[in-house]
């Protein structure tokens, strides 16, 4: 199963005899709070229109828990996870597809938990919702509860023992901007740089100017410069385990499984006890 649709595919698939529950996951990292400008409002974004029969999900309230000590978007208790993905509708045997504003960021963070705990069938909307030529809607809609049940699965998850042992023994990709991973800015953690090991493999790079995905062959070869093939154990992290879960999406697109550090660099770097590389050795 391809892990992103197409629009015109989903507009298929919600004609079709078993429609997906469809997820808006609108959220956007603002790091310029000191300039004044009014935070980004997903919510808000949703109320003016959405896709129809769409359910607004609260990325920094229902896909992560509070910001401390594991990180600024650390992994949700996962029983809240639960009942917040049933109150949206979701059920086992129901696809879920999911989209947001276009980053593709936030929905492949909603991809990433639904398929870490256990749900069989999710897809991200490839190209977010500037994709979508269909109408939108301002209704808020009440879908009937859905019978999910969370399993979280043993693979697919890093800590930052394992983050670190993994940039030794296999690939450990850095999606975060060059300049963050080279430690020539940061603007939100305590101290720029990288995990000792890590490649440099900025998101941005998967991604056409339009937002969809390149096609896999391309993703299949970028990763492969990066030695991601022959079997070789693949990892990511980001800043917060946002962007890096879009670049576990775009690793699965191009047929290769990786798992993903959810503390990421923000766990990482508030511990002044681990080490830190900076500049473009990844050493």
């Amino acid at each position: 199963m391809n892990a992103i649709i197409s629009a015109s595919e989903l507009v298929s698939d919600l004609a079709g005899p078993n429609p997906p529950v469809l997820l808006d996951v609108r959220w956007q990292l603002s790091v310029a709070k000191a300039a004044g400008e009014p935070p980004f409002d997903g919510r808000a974004e949703y109320a003016a229109g959405h896709i129809p029969g769409a359910v607004y999900v609260d990325l920094d309230r229902k896909l992560a828990g509070p910001s401390g000590d594991r990180g600024r978007h650390p992994l949700p208790d996962v029983a809240a996870f639960g009942a917040a993905m049933r109150r949206a509708g979701v059920s086992a045997a129901t696809p879920v597809i999911v989209y947001d504003g276009g980053q593709g960021w936030a929905a492949a963070r909603a991809w990433w938990l639904l398929r870490w705990t256990g749900h069989p069938d999710v897809r991200v909307l490839d190209g977010g919702l500037p994709s979508w030529r269909g109408p939108l809607e301002t209704t808020v809609p009440t879908p009937a509860e859905g019978d999910f049940e969370p399993v979280p699965g043993a693979a697919g998850l890093l800590d930052a023992d394992g983050a670190a042992a993994l940039a030794r023994s296999g690939v450990l990709l850095d999606a975060r901007a060059g300049e963050r991973y080279r430690g020539e800015v940061e603007p939100i953690d305590r101290v720029g740089g990288h995990i000792p090991g890590a490649l440099s493999a900025p998101t941005t790079d998967n991604v056409a100017p339009d937002g969809r995905f390149l096609p896999a062959e391309e993703l299949a070869a970028r990763f492969k410069a990066l030695g991601a093939a022959d079997d070789a154990e693949v990892g990511v992290y980001c800043g917060s385990g946002v962007s890096g879960a879009h670049e576990v999406l775009a690793l699965a697109v191009a047929g290769i499984p990786a798992a993903l550090y959810v503390g990421s660099w923000s766990e990482w770097s508030s511990d002044p006890e681990r080490p830190v590389a900076v500049g473009p050795d990844p050493q």
